[in-house]
């Protein structure tokens, strides 16, 4: 069983469009692969403790509509996806409405509620387990909403087409928003931009994950006891997030985070993590 939501996991930035793309109109039946994969490293400055992580997951992007004021998306999994693969996730297919501006909409609720249903039967789970975490070779929620489904495709998500230098971009972690730079050399343009963690923020998403590994141990802890565990650090660090472009648009993203973690008693622990997401555009078919 994959899951597409990692514990306290970096989120990935959202961007809105300009109503006139910079990029080349998307066409029906444009289909890309795109691979979305992490790796982090964790190391105190006393040496007594260390480790890292890291993993892949891959699928299908097809452009199923075109409206005025957005795309039809369908996501899938890769062509040698087997039957078990497809019976251990109700995920995919999913269908979305991609505005131009504002929020992604799900199409085929209906699909996917009728593919819960099976899935919970193939787990030997009922609907009282949604909701509730578990851990087997990986921690995983039992997510039973079909709207779930579109903020986990926000991994995947590269339309972005207002790329330009001097554009304000942030990351839900930032303290504030900074400018995009082109990349001086860059042919095809690549751009960053480098901001500085907001600590709170970043506190309150190590609570959250805190309470979910509490839950899995048996020993449930309330958020507010978690985000007071919490207050004590000291938390510094910076998000870089680079886009490289090719002919259709953003061709992968890459978010490099760094952070410095200073408990009370003194000892410093550094966290790096580094996300990427990359597509290539597929043949279309004869």
């Amino acid at each position: 069983m994959r899951i597409l939501v990692i514990l306290a996991a970096i989120a990935l930035p959202t961007s809105a469009w300009r109503t006139e793309p910079a990029f080349p109109a998307p066409r029906v039946g444009d289909t890309f692969e795109i691979r979305h994969e992490y790796q982090t490293e964790d190391q105190t400055d006393d040496g007594s403790s260390s480790g890292s992580s890291s993993g892949h997951t891959t699928i299908v992007e097809r452009v199923i509509g075109v409206r005025g004021d957005g795309l039809e998306l369908e996501y899938d999994f890769p062509n040698d996806a087997t039957e078990d693969d497809r019976a251990r996730e109700w995920q995919f297919p999913a269908r979305i409405f991609r505005p131009f501006r504002g929020t992604p909409q799900l199409l085929n609720r209906a699909d996917l509620e009728a593919r819960i249903d099976a899935w919970l039967k193939l787990a030997k789970l009922t609907r009282d387990a949604c909701g509730t975490w578990y851990f087997t070779w990986n921690a995983f929620k039992v997510e039973c909403d079909p709207q779930t489904v579109l903020a986990s495709l926000e991994e995947y998500n590269l339309w972005v087409a207002d790329l330009a230098e001097g554009m304000a971009y942030r990351t839900p972690q930032a303290r504030e928003a900074a400018p995009l730079e082109r990349i001086a050399g860059s042919n095809p343009a690549s751009f960053v931009a480098e901001m500085v963690i907001d600590p709170d923020k970043w506190r309150q998403e190590q609570a959250e994950a805190d309470v979910v590994v509490a839950q899995i141990l048996g020993k449930p802890k309330t958020l507010d006891e978690a985000l007071r565990a919490r207050s004590s650090e000291a938390v510094s660090g910076t998000i870089a997030v680079t886009f490289d472009t090719d002919e259709s648009g953003v061709r992968k993203r890459t978010e490099l985070v760094k952070l410095m973690i200073k408990s009370p008693d003194g000892k410093v622990e550094t966290k790096t993590r580094t996300e990427k997401v990359e597509r290539h555009k597929l043949a279309r078919p004869n």
